[in-house]
């Protein structure tokens, strides 16, 4: 890891950034990161263990330390890595974070990986179109979100731009905006399920 925590990079690279609370980190996030690693063709997935979601409620948030630490422990893949430098770089919103890397990792092909779930507030993000534009993105379907997420306000937004799903091995290598929805194995699993369980 770098000093603030990124992890080493190398031009001409892809590689998938899954950015959330992982409030907690369980196997669904090791599901699609898996998913993601073989669907996509990438060399590695990144999970960017964010200080708090501006559109969630921060009472129930672990610590920041603590997130990454049990993240760790559930991303059991060496073309995983966990980090939590989204902190370091003082980043409150995805857009912010997506900006900082991709100045500081020009030769670097970053796709952005979200959860169907996601797409459905994805209007709501700050300066959503902007994420868009800066890399291409991947939505994994997740039960009860498929048919919600590709009606949703940012999935029509972008549907001019939505790929067929057999598009998903060059993805990387598209220039965005570009997306693609991926379908397959789903898992159920959610960390406001398993907190509540807790």
């Amino acid at each position: 890891m770098g000093p603030i925590g990124l992890p080493p990079s190398a031009p001409g690279q892809r590689i998938g950034l899954y950015g959330g609370s992982f409030n907690p980190a369980h196997a669904g996030h090791l599901h699609v990161s898996r998913m993601a690693l073989r669907r996509l063709g990438l060399d590695r997935v990144w999970w960017l263990v964010s200080p708090g979601n501006p559109l969630k409620d921060r009472r129930a948030l672990a610590g920041l330390d603590e997130r990454i630490a049990q993240a760790e422990g559930i991303a059991r893949d060496p073309a995983i890595a966990v980090t939590g430098f989204e902190a370091g770089i003082g980043s409150h919103f995805t857009v912010e974070t997506l900006e900082w890397l991709k100045a500081r990792r020009p030769g670097v092909k970053f796709v952005w990986i979200m959860g169907a779930d996601s797409l459905v507030s994805f209007h709501r993000w700050r300066r959503f179109r902007a994420i868009a534009r800066l890399m291409p993105i991947a939505v994994i379907d997740r039960p009860g979100s498929t048919l919600r997420a590709v009606a949703a306000r940012g999935a029509l937004s972008l549907a001019p731009y939505r790929r067929p799903e057999s598009d998903a091995a060059i993805l990387a290598d598209l220039p965005p905006p570009a997306w693609v929805f991926l379908h397959g194995p789903r898992s159920s699993l959610s960390s406001t399920a398993l907190r509540a369980e807790a």
